[in-house]
C-alpha cells in the first residue's frame, strides 16, 4: 500500500487548528483505571553491607495523577466537556489527592470498589540520570473484576451522551468481556488503548474488543496482538485493521516516531518530533486521548502523524503527568516541523 507524504506547509496548521476548536464543542467520556503514580527519588549508595541487594538514600517524593485521570486532563486542556467514568478503591481511595489533581472541567464518576485500594503505582527512582529501580503495585484486580456489573449498568445509561468515548485498556480488571461488549454496541465512537504492563503481559491485547472506530497503541503492544516479534508492521496493522473493522490506527515507536494508518489513504511513516526523553511514563495516554479528538472528525492519517509527533515529544521530555499536554505547544511543534 502506498505511504502517504505528509502535509506541509500553512495547509497542516490551519488543518491541526480547527480540529482543536471544533473538539472544544465535543462530549467526550473517558472509561479506564484511575492510577496514582507515586515517584520515590533517591540516590544509590552500592550493595547493602549485609545482603545482596542495592541500597539507596531517599530524597524526595513526587506524586501524579495518572492512568484515565492523566487522559482526562489531557482531552480537558482542549475539549470543554469531559466526563470520566473509573473506580476507586473502598480501602485507600485517595479521593481529596485525585480531585485536587483533576482539571476542574472533567466531570468525575466514580464507582467505589469496597474491598479493593484505588490502583497506586510506586516507582523508586535513581535522581540522576533519571531512572527507574524498582515498582510495586498497589491493587487488587480481583475485586475490580467482580465489580463489572456496576459498571456495565452505569455504562449502559451513560454512553449514548457522548460524541467520544475513549478507552484506557490498562488491563487491572476494571474492563472484562461483559464490559467490552457494552463499549462496542452502545459508543457512538469509540477509540481505544489496551496497554501492556508487569500485571497483564500476554492477557490485554486489542483483539478483545471486536470493533473500534479508533486504536493507538505501541508497536510492541500491536506485536503482541499479532504474536509475531518480526515482521513487516505495515501487514500487521492491516490485518488488525480489517479484522476489528477499524479504519484508522496509530502505531507510536518511541524514538522511530510513529506509523499511521487510514483504511482509505494508507499509512504516513512519522518520524519523532524530539530525541529528548526524560520520563515515557505517561506518552501514549497523551497521544491516545489528543488524535482521538482528531480521529472521531475524520482527520486523516497525516494530520493524525503531526499531532501525535507533536503530542509524544511534549510528553515524553516531563516526569510522569506532572504536566498536561499544552495545546499551543502542540502547534508551535506541527509549524517548527512543516516549515522545515
Amino acid at each position: 500500500m502506498a505511504k502517504v507524504a505528509p502535509p506541509r506547509g500553512e495547509d497542516a496548521i490551519r488543518e491541526v487548528e480547527t480540529l482543536f476548536e471544533r473538539a472544544r464543542k465535543l462530549r467526550v467520556l473517558v472509561v479506564g483505571e484511575t492510577i496514582i503514580d507515586d515517584y520515590l527519588y533517591c540516590e544509590t549508595l552500592g550493595k547493602s553491607g549485609k545482603e545482596p541487594i542495592l541500597a539507596a538514600r531517599y530524597v524526595a517524593r513526587e506524586t501524579f495523577a495518572g492512568g484515565s485521570l492523566a487522559v482526562a486532563n489531557h482531552l480537558a486542556r482542549i475539549s470543554d466537556e469531559v466526563t470520566l467514568l473509573s473506580y476507586l478503591g473502598g480501602l485507600d481511595p485517595n479521593e481529596d489527592f485525585i480531585r485536587a489533581r483533576t482539571d476542574p472541567k472533567v466531570d468525575l464518576h466514580f464507582l467505589t470498589v469496597p474491598n479493593a485500594p484505588t490502583i497506586l503505582k510506586r516507582r523508586f527512582v535513581e535522581m540522576y540520570p533519571l531512572q527507574k529501580l524498582f515498582e510495586i503495585y498497589v491493587m487488587d484486580s480481583d475485586e475490580f473484576v467482580a465489580f463489572s456489573d456496576e459498571l456495565c449498568a452505569e455504562m449502559e445509561t451513560m454512553l449514548a451522551d457522548y460524541d467520544l468515548v475513549v478507552v484506557t485498556d490498562y488491563g487491572h480488571g476494571m474492563i472484562g468481556p461483559a464490559a467490552v461488549s457494552v463499549l462496542c454496541e452502545k459508543s457512538r465512537f469509540l477509540a481505544i488503548n489496551t496497554q501492556m504492563n508487569a500485571d497483564n503481559r500476554g492477557f490485554n491485547t486489542v483483539s478483545k474488543y471486536p470493533r473500534a472506530d479508533f486504536i493507538s497503541v505501541s508497536e510492541t503492544e500491536m506485536r503482541l496482538e499479532a504474536r509475531q516479534r518480526h515482521g513487516d508492521l505495515r501487514e500487521l496493522i492491516v490485518e488488525v485493521a480489517q479484522r476489528l473493522s477499524c479504519p484508522r490506527i496509530i502505531v507510536t515507536r518511541g524514538s522511530k516516531g510513529c506509523l499511521c494508518y487510514d483504511s482509505a489513504t494508507g499509512f504516513v511513516d512519522m518520524p519523532a518530533f524530539s530525541s529528548t526523553v526524560v520520563d515515557r511514563v505517561g506518552a501514549g495516554d497523551a497521544v491516545l486521548g489528543l488524535t482521538a479528538l482528531c480521529a472521531v472528525q475524520g482527520a486523516g492519517a497525516e494530520l493524525l502523524g503531526l499531532v501525535a509527533a507533536a503530542v509524544g515529544a511534549q510528553a515524553v521530555a516531563t516526569v510522569g503527568n506532572r504536566d498536561s499536554v499544552d495545546p499551543a505547544q502542540v502547534l508551535a511543534d506541527i509549524r517548527a516541523h512543516v516549515a522545515a
